[in-house]
């Protein structure tokens, strides 16, 4: 009954995985793949290295540099994200009018295209033309070069993935919150619970199980959000906004020879780093007593 299931996972996931790790073993790039000029085909000469390009990169300073603004940029992403989807969560889960209205406004996000809305972002924080800095020039500032300078280029992106997570978070907790029953509001505030201490003992403990879930997808999904960082700064200015995952697709598509070779090592660090992650994170639930 799973072999069909199997079959497609090994085909789809399986040997991509492993010709990415085998390829991350050898010295392959553009000039010793196999490839074709015209009528003829030139057999690959590539040749098995074993881990020099892990080394090589273990070393590599850039490396480190990536890796500490992909953890800082996925905590504050995640964190943000998790904050304002719980918040919001919490004021549309009480009856109010126009609700249905505000909800659909707030999932519009997630309903756009990614590409689409980072493109009108880009558009947004144009130095010259956008409407941030008209507004700020407008009430007398300086316009800002959100794009350009390596600070605010990396709140740019950080504000950007916040505006593009907040609907999955939003939706997820929203639907937690409808499943704690009311009996439970009722008889701490009977009791005389104030809005903090409901928060704290009922909302919390209630989400807890769905959070836990939502965060650790959402930090996978961050760690690896190319489209974001690719399209608004294309990992500028001067390599500032480059994560791990931009690095790679630059190693494999954008630099002189292509280094294919060097890119798999990337993606196989990446994977290491989030399966790591995964295992920490669910075993520090088991040892607060969570079930996942």
């Amino acid at each position: 009954m799973t072999a069909p299931v199997a079959a497609v996972t090994a085909a789809i996931v399986g040997w991509p995985l492993v010709r990415g790790v085998w390829l991350s073993l050898t010295d392959a790039d553009e000039s010793n793949v196999e490839r074709r000029i015209g009528v003829n085909t030139l057999p690959a000469t590539y040749e098995f290295v074993g881990l020099d390009n892990y080394t090589a990169i273990l070393r590599d300073s850039d490396f480190w540099d990536r890796l500490g603004w992909t953890v800082l940029w996925t905590a504050s992403c995640v964190a943000v994200t998790f904050s304002l989807g719980l918040g919001l969560a919490v004021l549309l889960n009480r009856a109010f009018r126009g609700r249905t209205l505000y909800r659909m406004a707030l999932i519009l996000p997630w309903a756009i295209p990614a590409f689409v809305s980072v493109f009108a972002w880009r558009m947004i924080f144009n130095e010259r033309n956008g409407i941030l800095n008209a507004v700020l020039r407008g009430q007398g500032i300086e316009g800002v070069s959100w794009l350009d300078d390596p600070v605010w280029a990396k709140v740019s992106v950080v504000a950007v993935n916040v505006w593009l997570g907040v609907p999955f978070m939003l939706i997820a907790m929203l639907g937690a919150l409808q499943s704690i029953p009311a009996e439970q509001y009722e008889a701490a505030e009977m009791d005389g619970a104030g809005a903090w201490q409901r928060f704290r003992h009922i909302t919390l403990p209630g989400v807890r199980p769905v959070a836990m879930t939502v965060v650790l997808l959402s930090t996978i999904w961050t760690f690896n959000m190319f489209p974001v960082i690719f399209l608004l700064t294309r990992g500028g200015p001067a390599g500032s906004t480059d994560i791990l995952v931009t690095e790679a697709f630059r190693l494999a598509f954008v630099s002189s020879p292509r280094d294919f070779a060097g890119s798999a090592a990337w993606g196989v660090l990446i994977l290491l780093l989030l399966v790591l992650f995964a295992i920490a994170y669910r075993r520090a639930l088991r040892r607060r007593g969570e079930v996942w």
